[in-house]
């Protein structure tokens, strides 16, 4: 039984064509631009203001409608302990999916999208990449080939700084990462300040852990999302998308020689291809089957593309 697919019966998702999905916008207004939309975008990833259109003032519709009822709970909570509970809950979105999938893009679309509301909330973005441990530790501990696995990050860090903003702390911290190092960047972080929307963003946040024997409280990074995306694509999709993106940055980033991988610019393009799909196979293809795809099915939300990497398919988990 696949309950991913949309004619299963018992599937717990309710499936949409993007074209059906457009038509849920309502009267939402499109508050991007052409340009903001272009700059937000990633690397070899075509999203225009159509696609915006089509799948994104829907989606912030629904996360409005989301966000709006958790604050409605929040204050009969405290009314139902008689509580003056003052401390701000933010919402937490937590966007997965594979690398090259567009993670990135969507969650710097939505970010621009929510915080335009007519209630302007204060709505921040966080990515998982500064929790890695740093390239010494990795290679310490040999895990320089599964750099983006579950054990290459600091996942106590993680929960630390999930915990902090949902107990509503003054001052989180997040550590920064560099795409020019490939690495953490010693001691630089970024303050999140008690936001009212968090996207957290990252390959493996739906990820869970081995359960305890003894029945004590193990947390997972998802349970503390109030709301989780996935962006799926066919695993064939996701390697032209992979291979294309690393022979375009051979051409742009790569080309800083402060770059981690300055030296594949030194390459023939046949020998820099061979290192991308090797790359590929034995890193991001095993992280994909191994950690990323298994947590699909923990999604309230999924988006499927297609070739040109446009969504065609949204799936929203029943209530």
């Amino acid at each position: 039984m696949d309950q991913l697919a949309s004619t299963e019966k018992y599937s717990p998702y309710r499936f949409f064509s993007a074209e059906k999905w457009a038509t849920f916008r309502a009267d939402t207004p499109l508050t991007l631009t052409e340009e903001e939309v272009q700059r937000l975008g990633s690397l070899n990833d075509p999203i225009d203001l159509n696609e915006v259109r089509r799948i994104y003032l829907s989606l912030s519709r629904l996360l409005s409608a989301h966000v709006e009822t958790s604050q409605a709970l929040f204050a009969l909570r405290s009314r139902f302990f008689a509580a003056d509970d003052s401390v701000k809950t933010p919402f937490i979105i937590g966007i997965a999916g594979s690398v090259a999938v567009g993670k990135s893009t969507t969650a710097r679309i939505l970010k621009e999208l929510l915080r335009r509301w007519p209630s302007s909330p204060k709505v921040d973005l966080v990515t998982t990449d500064g929790f890695l441990y740093p390239n010494a530790v990795l290679r310490e501990r040999n895990l320089m080939e599964r750099k983006g696995f579950p054990e290459s990050y600091d996942v106590g860090a993680l929960l630390r700084f999930l915990s902090a903003i949902k107990s509503g702390h003054a001052h989180a911290y997040a550590p920064v990462y560099s795409h020019l190092t490939y690495d953490v960047m010693p001691g630089e972080y970024v303050t999140v300040d008690r936001p009212d929307i968090l996207v957290f963003e990252g390959l493996n946040v739906l990820q869970p852990r081995e359960l305890p024997k003894d029945g004590k409280f193990v947390p997972f990074v998802s349970d503390f999302f109030d709301f989780s995306i996935y962006i799926d694509a066919d695993e064939t999709l996701i390697h032209e998308w992979y291979i294309n993106r690393f022979m375009r940055l051979r051409e742009t980033a790569f080309r800083n020689p402060a770059s981690f991988f300055h030296r594949y610019t030194q390459l023939s393009d046949e020998a820099a291809r061979s290192i991308g799909e090797g790359l590929w196979a034995n890193i991001n293809l095993k992280n994909l089957r191994e950690n990323i795809l298994p947590t699909r099915p923990r999604a309230d939300l999924i988006l499927r593309k297609g070739a040109d990497h446009l969504v065609e398919e949204v799936a929203l988990r029943k209530l």
